[in-house]
């Protein structure tokens, strides 16, 4: 059986592997299931359509699954989807999904979430994240592979973040930020590269050179944008790998809705 104390709520319902853990006080509720070693800190509330995966640290006071705060809600059974090997610490707020969108807010593996962190309802959160304190996802964000989102950042609804950039502290993020690009401030302005980022990733020497000269193209030699993304295609076959880092750009500002931060 789990590992449940004395004090904590789990509704009969609830579907709970054999050896999670569940520690005082905490409330799990009805249409919540958890995946073999999760652990659940105390005073946890943890609600209903939500799925946690596998091997997940779920830190004190965290509040997982509530309804979304959007007044079109109407109590559609939207859901939340945890995956795997998930950090979330203290006081995370993460809700559920409404009817406008997909229904469910979604969040990888291997992210490294800091206290006080909110999703707000249909956030898409990738793999490898890492969300530093106070940072808040307004409705419909999304957040891609091994992006960083700085401490006390706010990021606007239907923004996305782009695999592997970082926003500085107390950025404002009200545009889309491109894969690998650095930015901070409000207005958020863009920086460079996360080149640091890249190298602790394995991106070789000449990836990384690759993707500062994309990052030229758009922010430094005064092209319009359909022209730095001409010359970024025709940057495919320069580079061993690089191919698939042309794409991810392109891919990116191909389907941009919000326009980019520039």
């Amino acid at each position: 059986m789990a590992t449940i104390h004395a004090t904590a709520i789990v509704d009969a319902a609830a579907e709970l592997a054999a050896d999670v853990s569940v520690s005082a006080y905490a409330l799990i509720g009805v249409g919540v299931q958890i995946g073999a070693g999760t652990t659940i800190g105390p005073h946890c509330v943890i609600e209903g359509p939500t799925q946690i995966g596998r091997d997940n640290r779920i830190h004190a006071h965290a509040v997982l699954g509530g309804a979304p705060q959007d007044m079109k809600y109407r109590g559609e059974p939207t859901a939340l989807h945890i995956g795997d090997r998930n950090t979330i610490r203290e006081f995370c707020t993460f809700n559920r999904g409404t009817a406008q969108d997909a229904g469910t807010t979604r969040v990888g593996n291997d992210n490294w979430v800091m206290a006080y962190v909110h999703l707000a309802h249909d956030v898409q959160l990738g793999s490898h994240t890492i969300l530093a304190n106070n940072a808040t996802l307004a409705g419909h964000v999304q957040v891609d592979d091994w992006a960083i989102v700085g401490g006390l950042t706010g990021v606007h609804q239907f923004c996305r973040i782009g695999a592997h950039a970082m926003t500085g502290f107390q950025s404002h993020v009200s545009q889309d930020v491109p894969p690998f690009m650095t930015v901070a401030g409000n207005p958020l302005g863009v920086h460079g590269i996360n080149a640091e980022g890249l190298r602790r990733r394995g991106f070789s020497r000449d990836r990384i050179a690759l993707i500062k000269q994309m990052h030229r193209l758009i922010y430094r030699d005064g092209l319009t944008l359909d022209a730095a993304k001409n010359a970024i295609t025709a940057l495919r076959g320069t580079v061993d790998g690089g191919d698939a880092d042309v794409l991810t750009l392109l891919d990116f500002l191909a389907a941009s809705t919000r326009g980019i931060a520039r």
